[in-house]
């Protein structure tokens, strides 16, 4: 009887061992790089329906908004999508992608979300959408 049991209880705690090992990936990075976030920002085009965000406008916005708050480097790509607005009308338009490998130092969910919000105001935009992950690194 007590073999059953210490048989019951080897299952148990490798069945936990198991759990944890297949955990531990998630978090480890391969040799050589560091685990770090990364912020993706969607910048629609269109004012008040119509194209509007020129390229020189944009490239004003990066160059007063974006890179004073982010001076180590971000990507910039041009992009097209659609979503459905405030008015629940699909809208299509040219937009502008922005990628961000995060610093780990200073608050970087301020400066995000102050971009975000200058982008807003100036362009007359309902939104700038924003996607976060973690992610390894190389420099």
């Amino acid at each position: 009887m007590r073999r059953l049991g210490a048989l019951a209880l080897l299952v148990a705690l490798g069945g936990c061992s198991t759990v944890v090992a297949e955990k531990e990936p998630e978090s480890v990075c391969p040799p050589g790089q560091e685990r770090l976030r990364t912020a993706q920002l969607f910048f629609g085009r269109n004012v008040g329906g119509k194209p509007g965000v020129s390229q020189t406008d944009f490239q004003r916005f990066v160059d007063q908004e974006l890179t004073p708050r982010f001076p180590d480097g971000l990507t910039v790509m041009d992009g097209g999508g659609q979503w459905r607005g405030s008015e629940n009308q699909l809208i299509r338009e040219a937009s502008k992608v922005v990628l961000i490998v995060l610093p780990k130092r200073g608050d970087t969910t301020q400066r995000i979300d102050a971009v975000r919000t200058a982008y807003k105001t100036r362009f007359n935009q309902e939104s700038v959408l924003l996607v976060t992950q973690a992610a390894c690194v190389s420099f």
